[in-house]
């Protein structure tokens, strides 16, 4: 689904990252996980095409993103960003909207108004359709762009990729939850997500593969239980932790400070 080889990124003649490998198939969610300044932001940045500084091309469904036609590509690959401008004039309903700029040229049709509306349900914002964007909290103008997001990919193309970059940000727990199983259900139906999380008990429970990058390096790649130890994530973090079984799901569950 996405592939790329030897991603290396520096500014300022500082290196940000250092020949980061990457592979991920159909139906699977990739975590990238790391402290701070590890480089996961930029890495999902130079994966989604929005920084053109990489020599070795990025194949996304065995094509090149120049090889892509725009629209077709809108339709098959859509980012979530950590900053989103926070002076917005519309209602919630416009910038969810505007997830469907790639469908329509003046007026929405009924498809597009009904994926928004399926959008804003699975994100929980349909109470506030009316809403000026700019009166919302900042958890809610979360809910919003992940619901634009979520509305650019309701098509019938197969195997979508969508990409988030810490899309859990000011969110509650229940909200952190039921996000997180709504791109679990996207990837069960045969698409792929990429998404930098914080939250490494959250990453062990619904990610597929974890990526734990240190750096601007990639210290381990593989399923949860193989990533989150207690050696490597103390390591990485420099602070102690204990890993035992998640009483739901038996996925690492790793307690800091013990």
């Amino acid at each position: 689904m996405l592939e790329a080889s030897n991603v290396s990124y520096a500014h300022r003649k500082f290196s940000i990252l250092e020949n980061i490998n990457v592979s991920v198939h159909h139906g699977e969610l990739l975590v990238i996980v790391g402290p701070n300044g590890a480089g996961k932001s930029t890495l999902l940045s130079l994966l989604s095409n929005e920084m053109d500084k990489h020599k070795d091309p990025i194949f996304f469904k065995k094509k090149t993103f120049k090889e892509w036609d725009n629209k077709e590509l809108a339709y098959s690959k859509a980012k979530f960003s950590q900053s989103n401008s926070h002076d917005i004039p519309l209602s919630v309903k416009d910038v969810v909207m505007m997830g469907r700029y790639p469908y329509f040229s003046s007026i929405p049709h009924k498809t597009d108004e009904e994926a928004a509306q399926k959008a804003m349900a699975e994100t929980d914002v349909v109470h506030l359709t009316n809403r000026e964007y700019n009166s919302l909290s900042g958890g809610e103008k979360q809910r919003v762009h992940l619901a634009r997001v979520l509305a650019q990919l309701d098509n019938d193309i197969v195997q979508k990729l969508v990409f988030l970059d810490e899309p859990l940000n000011n969110l509650d727990v229940l909200h952190q939850h039921r996000i997180l199983h709504t791109i679990k259900n996207f990837t069960k139906r045969g698409n792929t997500a990429v998404m930098v999380l914080h939250d490494l008990n959250l990453a062990a429970q619904f990610a597929d593969r974890v990526m734990l990058l240190k750096k601007g390096k990639i210290v381990a790649h593989d399923v949860p239980d193989k990533v989150f130890t207690r050696e490597i994530i103390s390591s990485v973090y420099n602070f102690p932790c204990t890993i035992c079984p998640n009483p739901v799901n038996q996925n690492p569950l790793i307690i800091f400070g013990t």
